[in-house]
């Protein structure tokens, strides 16, 4: 059984990522970090007392439960009413938020960089994440828990509740989709 300790680093050790992971699926930052809070929440509650071993395969199932939830409140709530502010023009507001976290420099040598190429590298990376947003939610979902969490096969595929051959399937159309993107937009790998 896992110490509150133990619970506690857990939590604190996904807390970012998983933020990150919502964000691209709701495109929607407090609605992600709503679902993220309430997604440790219920792993508090209901699996605090599960093995330390066993809790990243609970919360990821966790999280995206509650992120389709999510969805099927939207969904209705979207049916039945209408927001005035969904008629109001963008704000640029959501821009301090960086979804790919800010190159950090450890090696001197890498420290003189170019303006051009850290502005290049910027814009790749901005590229890479609107890429990444137009997937279909489930090579999205498969895609990122496979590379971005770094989950193994059967992890994403407990974690989805699918087939491992389907996150198989999905990350490798993921994959397929992302290249021929990047590639029309002229970046290679």
């Amino acid at each position: 059984m896992a110490t509150e300790k133990e619970l506690s680093d857990f939590l604190k050790s996904v807390e970012k990522r998983a933020f990150k992971r919502s964000v691209y699926h709701v495109r929607d930052e407090e609605a992600a970090l709503d679902i993220v809070q309430d997604s440790m929440m219920k792993l508090a509650e209901h699996y605090g007392d599960k093995p330390a071993n066993e809790l990243p395969m609970l919360f990821q199932r966790i999280l995206s439960n509650c992120t389709l939830d999510w969805f099927r409140r939207k969904k209705t709530r979207n049916a039945h009413f209408s927001n005035l502010s969904d008629f109001e023009g963008s704000s640029d507001d959501a821009g301090d938020f960086d979804l790919l976290e800010t190159y950090l420099h450890t090696d001197e040598s890498q420290r003189v960089e170019s303006a051009e190429s850290v502005t290049s590298r910027a814009q790749i990376l901005h590229l890479i994440e609107l890429q990444i947003q137009d997937l279909p939610a489930r090579q999205r979902e498969a895609f990122l828990m496979r590379y971005w969490e770094d989950m193994d096969v059967a992890e994403t595929a407990a974690a989805m509740g699918c087939s491992e051959g389907s996150v198989k399937t999905h990350c490798s159309r993921a994959v397929q989709a992302l290249g021929k993107a990047l590639k029309a937009l002229g970046i290679k790998p």
